[in-house]
């Protein structure tokens, strides 16, 4: 089989890395370089990376349509797309078979945050789905599905992880099984549908107005990127890691602090901020930043 892959990301790149070792892949598509802050250089995607150490010819249309005539002449006959970044225009999915490494159990959370958005609702559980991509965005039927258990502890960036690897496994499987040319696509139950939205700059402000649980799942939800913050002293500061305390603190956003602990109110009971940071600085056990910062 001729397989591409369309990718940018570090949560692509096992995937990448499995399939090229099991199958090879004759070309990568992924996103163009960004500019470095000072803009001095180019910064190439991980998947372009990972493509280059590989010796996998790499595209990187501004715009995927452009590209369409590269692609036709190609004449693929499988692509595996893995937070690629853009939309497949209509013409390349008539071209040949493309699926997708989504990570949610659909037809739960379709759309562009389904990690961030499964830990923020306090899910039991999220997963890895290989779907057939389809115009509507993550309504294709699915080949394969696999969950995870989640909790109040799991962390963004720990999650994303695990599914990524599970992805790997699941889309080799996915490959084994289509090249038998004996497979079925499975319809998702569209009523179920739900949709992980792009998370904003309003979804990492702290409300302590939320019960204490709520709270968790939220810093841990956007832990350690983009992370979740509150204002003190008009000076944002910045939550990654925290717990349910077992002190009451009676008003929301109240402050309870010691030269170890930081305690914060909730609508119901508090947390234990964990690990923090302010602006301009690493973030640091609560019990090290403590000794350098001074709640009145």
């Amino acid at each position: 089989m001729k397989i591409a892959f369309m990718g940018t990301p570090n949560f692509a790149v096992s995937a990448l890395e499995k399939l090229h070792h099991t199958f090879t892949v004759d070309t990568v598509f992924t996103q163009p370089p960004k500019k470095s802050n000072r803009g001095m250089k180019e910064i190439l995607s991980p998947i372009h990376q990972v493509s280059n150490q590989l010796n996998i010819e790499v595209r990187i249309p501004k715009f995927l349509k452009d590209d369409f005539e590269f692609f036709k002449i190609k004449n693929f006959d499988l692509v595996i797309v893995a937070a690629y970044g853009q939309i497949i225009p209509d013409n390349f999915l008539k071209q040949c078979l493309f699926i997708n490494i989504h990570a949610s159990l659909l037809p739960k959370w379709r759309g562009a945050a389904p990690i961030q958005r499964s830990i923020m609702n306090r899910d039991s559980k999220t997963g890895i789905s290989i779907m057939k991509i389809v115009k509507e965005l993550d309504a294709g039927p699915v080949l394969i599905k696999k969950s995870i258990p989640i909790n109040l502890d799991s962390k963004h960036g720990e999650t994303e992880e695990n599914l990524s690897q599970l992805g790997a496994d699941l889309i080799v499987q996915a490959v084994n099984i289509i090249k038998t040319n004996q497979y079925e696509f499975e319809e998702q139950d569209h009523i179920h549908a739900s949709y992980a939205k792009k998370i904003t700059k309003d979804d990492e402000f702290i409300d302590w107005n939320l019960n204490a649980e709520n709270i968790v799942a939220k810093i841990h939800g956007l832990s350690p990127k983009p992370g979740a913050y509150f204002l003190y002293n008009d000076e944002k500061l910045k939550i990654f890691e925290c717990k349910i305390s077992k002190k009451n603190i009676e008003k929301p956003g109240k402050i309870f602090c010691d030269k170890e602990t930081l305690l914060i109110g909730c609508r119901n009971g508090s947390i234990e901020v964990l690990e923090i940071q302010k602006p301009g600085k690493n973030k640091q056990p609560v019990k090290e930043f403590l000794k350098g910062y001074n709640f009145n």
